[in-house]
């Protein structure tokens, strides 16, 4: 399927501000457009963007809960109780958990985690878990990343003694657990200025409220930023606002003092001596961090992100690196199978959702695969196991349509559920399986636009090459570090041509590398296409075509820059 290009040029007013801003800022027009249409519309605006403060951090207190949550963990510590950390089996849920509890540690040695199986225990708080911090003496829960839904298991916990502190930033319902405080940003009562922050985030905030309640210097928290920067970037929340700040120092920290946990990950993946970036994370660490709870066991991650001995740590990546090796086989396996139902499905030109179901799949997978479907169909994707008659499934969106709520509307049907706009995950007795399908697939084609369902290249700026100076690139990677709502750049540069060396490249001459000169400027640039080699007959014909691209440091030409395209348009596509 062709990718559509969309570009909304700037508003006369927009381009007035974006002048202005150039002026003050001795920025190329274009750069300042950009900023504009991410609201950024004052020079300070502009200087705290590019060079985010830690204090600008909002106060904690002003989260909803969080006095009563300080005031609980201060008595517990006073008291010496039992204390135990606990937190989902995704990155951020681990992320989270190595977080509060390195900072606890400091000052309690009656403290302990604990992450759920994925197999026995399944998502967030379960009885089982309570029923350990039970029989391990815990007094007090603190909960992350999960647990806004757990009203039975919250409750059962307080029959036993047990009080929870739940820090989540999943949407609540309209009831909430019966805990001692919660600690959300999306409750319907919050007045907490940023409602975006990741489920570590939230666990960041709880633990700063404590050091500032208890004049522990914040820098001793600082350090334990890398593991934030790895869970926003992971769980793909936006990257504006406050998680801007957290991000933005937490790859400082990542780069050139990160845990050592990280550090044997980092080395690990290859990443030794480089520069690590959002991607990176995305692509390299995440998945390892992830694999553990996919595969074995989400404490495994754990035990690797507190770790303090280096050669220790890199036994354990070592161990989370077949892990992730395992679940990449399993991903290409179950991709096929997955893609195989997908084109035998009955009508599926007409439909507008996928719900697949395989009794054998691997529960730890689903998600990859309905990732996969919904990258290479377009539309919203749920994928569903099972173990005896209860069904787990996982579901992922398209831009712009909320997944969350597609599930919301068949919560009848639901034994649990819970998530985000493009991520969720259920489960459901299998006899609902075939119900939930249907009215799932009702829901998304009476809610979903047409333009949603085709894959679209957004793009920010139109340029010529003659554009794309040494200053212009510099100044561009300032909008760093990128992410959902702070998106990397997309420009477009209409008539180019192949200067007359471009080539096909790739052990299966699946790429093109270009050398391409604006018809405009005579500018000559370099650029490489991955996957695109199709078009490389029309290319060499030396016509005229379109391109969309990000500008990226050429990894082979230290100082030069490198267009990545994304798409290319031919004449005949015009």
């Amino acid at each position: 399927m062709g990718q559509k290009w969309k570009y909304q040029p700037p508003t006369c007013e927009q381009t007035i501000t974006a002048n202005t801003l150039a002026a003050e800022l001795d920025m190329s027009p274009i750069l300042c457009s950009l900023l504009v249409k991410r609201g950024i519309t004052t020079a300070a605006e502009a200087k705290s963007f590019f060079k985010p403060r830690l204090s600008g951090l909002h106060n904690p207190f002003l989260m909803k809960d969080m006095d009563i949550a300080v005031e609980r963990l201060n008595r517990a510590l006073g008291r010496k109780e039992r204390i135990l950390v606990y937190g989902d089996y995704d990155v951020d849920g681990t992320t989270a958990v190595a977080l509060v509890y390195k900072f606890l540690q400091q000052f309690s040695s009656n403290i302990d985690y604990y992450i759920p199986d994925r197999n026995e225990d399944g998502y967030g708080i379960s009885k089982r878990g309570v029923d350990y911090a039970h029989s391990t003496g815990v007094k007090l829960i603190i909960v992350l990343d999960c647990g806004i839904k757990a009203i039975e298991e919250i409750a059962y916990a307080k029959s036993l003694g047990i009080d929870f502190i739940v820090c989540d930033h999943h949407v609540p319902d309209e009831e909430l657990p019966c805990a001692v405080a919660i600690l959300n940003p999306k409750r319907a009562d919050s007045t907490y200025p940023y409602p975006h922050l990741s489920g570590c985030g939230v666990g960041f905030k709880f633990m700063q409220a404590f050091a500032m309640d208890n004049a522990i210097p914040a820098e001793q928290l600082y350090t334990l930023l890398d593991l934030v920067a790895v869970s926003i970037a992971s769980d793909l929340v936006p990257i504006m606002g406050e998680n801007r700040i957290l991000a933005y120092h937490g790859i400082k920290q990542l780069n050139h003092a990160p845990s050592t946990g990280l550090k044997a990950i980092i080395q690990v993946c290859g990443l030794r001596d480089k520069d690590v970036s959002i991607n990176d994370i995305i692509f390299k660490i995440g998945p390892r961090i992830n694999a553990s709870g996919r595969i074995q066991q989400g404490k495994v991650a754990v035990d690797l992100l507190i770790e303090n001995n280096l050669p220790t740590a890199l036994m354990m990546s070592e161990q989370i690196n077949e892990f992730n090796e395992a679940r990449k086989e399993l991903d290409k396996s179950m991709t096929e199978e997955a893609n195989k139902i997908v084109e035998n499905l009955e009508s599926f030109a007409e439909r507008r959702a996928i719900v697949i179901f395989n009794e054998d799949w691997h529960r730890g997978v689903i998600g990859i695969v309905a990732s996969r479907l919904t990258e290479v169909y377009h539309r919203p994707a749920v994928v569903i196991t099972c173990t005896g008659d209860i069904a787990t499934g996982s579901a992922r969106s398209v831009t712009g349509f909320d997944v969350y709520k597609a599930i919301e509307n068949c919560r009848d049907l639901l034994e649990n559920f819970g998530g985000h706009t493009y991520a969720a995950g259920f489960s459901l007795k299998v006899s609902n399986v075939a119900a939930f399908a249907a009215r799932f697939e009702e829901f998304v084609a009476g809610n979903i636009l047409p333009e949603q369902t085709n894959p679209i290249i957004e793009i920010d700026a139109e340029i010529d090459f003659h554009q794309i100076t040494r200053k212009f690139f510099n100044d561009l990677k300032k909008f760093s570090p990128h992410g959902p709502d702070n998106t990397k750049p997309i420009f477009c540069t209409h008539n180019v041509c192949d200067y007359g060396t471009s080539k096909v490249v790739g052990r299966r001459q699946e790429h093109i590398k270009l050398e391409l000169v604006d018809n405009k400027s005579n500018t000559i640039l370099n650029g490489i296409a991955f996957g695109q080699s199709r078009q490389a007959k029309y290319i060499k014909s030396k016509q005229l075509f379109d391109i969309c691209y990000t500008i990226e440091d050429n990894a082979y030409k230290h100082g030069e820059v490198q267009l990545q395209i994304e798409s290319i348009h031919t004449k005949a596509m015009r």
